[in-house]
């Protein structure tokens, strides 16, 4: 088996192990991220992460903690097999002869490029996953109507629902400018995912030199790459935390009436209406998620990959 397949199969691997370890907490994030800001007054739908997993307990059972799974499920095979594909190519092309070991600055290199690939995977894959995962935390204000013969108008709450990600899928292409509609969120994905596999893949192989004492990384055991592939998940998210914010409200926002002309216009009102606080909404649950979700993935792709030779 050659190591473009390889990596691909490993990369598949990994990704679904990351998957179903990580969906839960990746629910709770996005819902705290897009819930509207509250009126004077009012308290938010959500106080917080807990009370998040609460309600969406309360409201919908288990299953509501896996909504939009089925999305980034179906792609999780491309997704990963180009993140780890696209790396293994470009750690061949930095490697001075065959077997070599890369240097960390290298590896953050291979990880930038790697991020580039797979942000056109991720940015239409995950406005279909926020829409299913935030439908129950936002309402569409529909049109006004008089409250009575002759009385003052009142905004009806209309919750747009979706049936599943092909319903979403389907919505956008009829409704929202067809295929670009797709990619909305763009611009906060690349800026999400090249500093960010640049930080994790740099980090992870840093981290694995550092744990085998000088001597070969292939010969780690599980503990090692489990503590290597959680830090390194953690370092993703703690250094691209408000661009993931920022994706996920310009992905969730009303197409017909929107609140943001674009990535810095909503980067400056989420800071002008909640402050530095409002970049980090849900920060919690993506550092709970990052660490056990990237454990889970780095070790099914290092068990995986060793497997096939």
């Amino acid at each position: 088996m050659g190591d473009v397949a390889k990596d691909l199969t490993a990369g598949t691997v990994g990704g679904a192990a990351q998957l179903i370890v990580g969906h839960p907490f990746d629910t709770i994030k996005v819902k705290l991220q897009s819930q509207a800001v509250p009126l004077p007054g009012q308290a938010p739908k959500y106080s917080g992460a807990i009370d998040a997993v609460k309600q969406t307990l309360a409201a919908e059972g288990p299953r509501g903690l896996y909504k939009g799974m089925g999305a980034p499920l179906a792609t999780v095979a491309a997704f990963n097999a180009v993140l780890f594909t696209v790396r293994g190519q470009m750690e061949a092309l930095l490697r001075s002869s065959p077997g070599t070991p890369l240097t960390v600055g290298q590896q953050v290199v291979c990880g930038a490029g790697a991020g580039v690939a797979v942000s056109f995977l991720a940015c239409p894959t995950e406005l279909i996953k926020c829409r299913l995962q935030a439908q129950s935390s936002l309402a569409t204000t529909g049109p006004a109507v008089p409250a009575a013969p002759g009385g003052a108008a009142v905004a009806v709450a209309v919750a747009v629902k979706y049936g599943g990600p092909m319903d979403v899928a389907r919505h956008v292409l009829r409704s929202e400018g067809g295929a670009r509609g797709l990619f909305k969120g763009l611009l906060p994905t690349f800026a999400r995912e090249v500093p960010g596999n640049a930080a994790m893949f740099g980090v992870y192989e840093g981290l694995k030199q550092y744990l085998a004492g000088g001597q070969d990384t292939s010969s780690l055991g599980r503990g090692s790459l489990i503590l290597a592939g959680g830090l390194a998940g953690a370092t993703f998210w703690g250094s691209v935390y408000p661009t993931d914010v920022v994706k996920s409200v310009l992905q969730v926002d009303d197409y017909k009436n929107p609140k943001y002309s674009g990535s810095v216009d909503a980067f400056r009102k989420i800071l002008k209406s909640e402050g530095v606080k409002g970049l980090y909404k849900g920060f919690g649950p993506a550092m709970a998620r990052s660490i056990p979700a990237n454990a889970a993935c780095f070790l099914a792709y290092e068990v995986t990959r060793s497997s096939l030779g």
